[in-house]
């Protein structure tokens, strides 16, 4: 099977799950905005804390795939076992960090201004997911165990199964019925932490009983924490995790800064988040395939193989994310109804999915370059590039323009301001990714 086949299967099954689970958070959108604006606009304030802290944590989970990838080309099976064992230290500590983040929100809360009516059911709907957390981080390393194998299916199959139970128990519990009170937007919260769990015990029961994981001996005797091998996750995993956190918080932070112009905008930029968050998977899914390929390559010892699979995966995201972004320019306005009933959240919301189609653009490409530098262990500039463009151009630059005025040019208290600055960060970055990638795969072809 071709290069470009086998990453667009691998891509392809991980896209469906990855929609799934970004189903999760559509659907809560859509329910908490159908239940009522302010739990709409609760949610947005609440899911932006919660995947800032989960989305680094997650990036550091993630740095494990090109080292098991690797492990897996060179063909030690009982190597990679072992190393996923150690994974779980690393997971124990990366459970205490984000526990104690989502249980402490009140300085972010009163230092982004959220009003004091919202910060209740913001706190309520944190303290839930804390405990959930534990559980997703698990389930999140068997997803990258099976990914840096390439067998992503079990995967996809599990989260479609979750988002069956996800659905309807969040709209029962949002809403309440047949003796449940109404829970409005932790409600979300309770749902999200039972298919966690559900979705951890199938984890453990596939470990345990398929033939698949029978080679890497994971059930062998627990090894004492290998500080040596946890510090190389961390050297590799801890600045593409905080990577991940100034790429998220670049845009999640905007809903606590955006919370100050009222619910109307709060809930406008939650769906603008949602849709970007959606069409953020397509190049996730296939950056994830494409590295899984070129660590396999580079731990077979076959570096033009890699790089042969690094422009496949590129080529692949251009074009999907051209495509995509086509599509959000025209039906802009069909697609902002579908997730508020109220006129003017629905007007606000498909302006700014005029600057999330652009965005996602250079989103799409910055994602699979960073996803590919981590794999040749270039985490540090992708970092620095993050920080400097998504946080100073965007981030700042946004607040600038919405609350401070720019020059001459006085203050526009708009999401918008936000959303185009930010959108001018992100393509930069893309670029500067792009060009970095490219010397990196050149220079790796000649040595």
């Amino acid at each position: 099977m071709s290069e470009l086949k086998l990453i667009s299967k691998h891509a392809g099954t991980v896209l469906v799950g990855q929609l799934a689970i970004m189903a999760f958070g559509v659907a809560d959108t859509v329910i908490a905005g159908r239940y009522s604006d302010q739990a709409l606009a609760a949610l947005s304030v609440g899911s932006a804390i919660y995947i800032s802290v989960y989305v680094g944590l997650i990036g550091i989970v993630q740095a494990l795939l090109p080292i098991w990838a690797e492990l897996h080309g060179a063909r030690r099976p009982q190597a990679l076992g072992a190393s996923l064992r150690q994974s779980l230290y690393l997971c124990a500590l990366l459970t205490l960090a984000g526990v104690a983040a989502l249980l402490s929100p009140g300085p972010l809360l009163r230092w982004a201004q959220v009003p004091d009516a919202m910060q209740g059911e913001v706190r309520q709907y944190l303290a839930v997911l804390a405990v959930a957390l534990l559980p997703s981080l698990l389930f999140r390393i068997y997803s990258t165990l099976n990914q840096s194998l390439g067998h992503p299916l079990l995967i996809t199959w599990l989260q479609l199964g979750a988002l069956l139970v996800k659905i309807p128990l969040s709209i029962w519990l949002v809403a309440g019925g047949a003796g449940i009170a109404p829970l409005g937007v932790v409600g979300c919260a309770w749902a999200t932490l039972v298919v966690n769990y559900g979705l951890m015990l199938f984890a453990l029961l596939m470990l345990r009983t398929q033939g698949l994981y029978h080679p890497y001996l994971l059930w062998a005797t627990m090894e004492k924490p290998d500080w040596r091998q946890i510090g190389g996750f961390a050297r590799l995993g801890i600045p593409g995790g905080i990577a991940y956190l100034v790429e998220v918080t670049s845009f999640t932070l905007m809903a606590l800064f955006i919370a100050r112009l009222g619910t109307a905008a709060s809930a406008s930029h939650q769906i603008a988040a949602s849709i970007a968050s959606v069409l953020y998977m397509v190049p996730l899914s296939i950056a994830i395939a494409c590295s899984a390929r070129v660590s396999f390559w580079t731990g077979a010892g076959q570096p033009v193989q890699a790089a042969l699979a690094v422009w496949t995966g590129f080529r692949l995201v251009a074009l999907s994310a051209t495509a995509l972004a086509a599509i959000l320019l025209i039906a802009n306005r069909s697609i902002a109804g579908l997730y508020s009933a109220t006129p003017a959240v629905a007007q606000l919301a498909s302006g700014l999915l005029l600057w999330v189609a652009v965005y996602h653009v250079g989103d799409a490409v910055q994602a699979v370059c960073g996803f590919l530098l981590r794999c040749y262990r270039i985490t540090l500039t992708p970092l620095l590039l993050y920080a400097i463009m998504l946080w100073g151009m965007g981030l700042l630059g946004g607040y600038t323009l919405a609350y401070q005025g720019l020059g001459p040019y006085p203050a526009m208290p708009s999401a918008v301001s936000f959303w185009a600055a930010s959108t001018g960060g992100m393509a930069l970055v893309a670029l500067s990714l792009a060009g970095l990638l490219w010397n990196t795969v050149r220079r790796s072809t000649h040595d």
